[in-house]
């Protein structure tokens, strides 16, 4: 007999759910459908919608239970700021001495990228390993919990930025110099180029894009 999912599976599962659509923006959680499609009961599914909603994944209100929060260009917009500033403050908490052992292997991963683009893949998952290969060796578990917890809530929005090829190559562009920069020992230029890059994919934002996510 398969045992009952655990609490984090719970949620990782939810969190897959919202991601994917099968939860949609701005759609109520109906409580007792899911619980029954995981097999669950209401009271550990409740515990799972409400962690969520203390991420900010899901919004709790009172007489309507938990609901998938609207897509919002604005809050997207936020979100790749606040990122951006919190991977560079993770990459600036770096000692310097770990952070030379890096660019080659960021530089292999970007290598991926270039082949991923070629063959007309999803650069997602290849991208969010070069992010998390790059981070890998802060020191502060903390700050990286943090980056974790909100890196769902912006993943949310990707399928609004329609930046295509010429976005993906600047992109693969801006992780190249930023090795560079590591390599070179100019820590102050990598963070600067990584919170660029992270800004910079805001403005593909196209308005009638923005709108469509926000009528969803």
């Amino acid at each position: 007999m398969a045992r009952p999912p655990l609490r984090n599976d719970l949620i990782e599962e939810i969190t897959t759910r919202v991601l994917d659509g099968r939860l949609a923006a701005g759609a109520r959680v109906n409580e007792v459908h899911l619980a029954r499609e995981l097999s669950v009961s209401r009271t550990p599914l409740r515990e799972a919608l409400i962690g969520l909603a203390g991420r900010g994944l899901l919004t709790a209100e009172p007489g309507r239970g938990f609901l998938v929060p609207p897509f919002d260009p604005d809050e997207a917009r936020r979100l790749y700021t606040l990122l951006a500033e919190l991977e560079a403050l993770a990459l600036r908490w770096t000692s310097p001495l770990e952070l030379a052992g890096l660019p080659d292997a960021v530089d292999a991963v970007a290598d991926e990228m270039v082949a991923a683009l070629e063959r007309g893949a999803d650069l997602s998952e290849v991208d969010d390993r070069w992010h998390a290969l790059l981070l890998s060796r802060c020191p502060n578990p903390h700050l990286l919990r943090l980056i974790e917890q909100t890196k769902p809530l912006l993943k949310r929005y990707e399928w609004c930025y329609f930046g295509g090829v010429p976005r993906a190559g600047e992109s693969i562009g801006e992780h190249r110099r930023i090795a560079a920069a590591l390599r070179e020992g100019d820590l102050s230029a990598a963070s600067a180029m990584l919170v660029r890059n992270w800004v910079s994919t805001v403005a593909f934002l196209r308005k009638d894009n923005g709108d469509q996510c926000a009528s969803e």
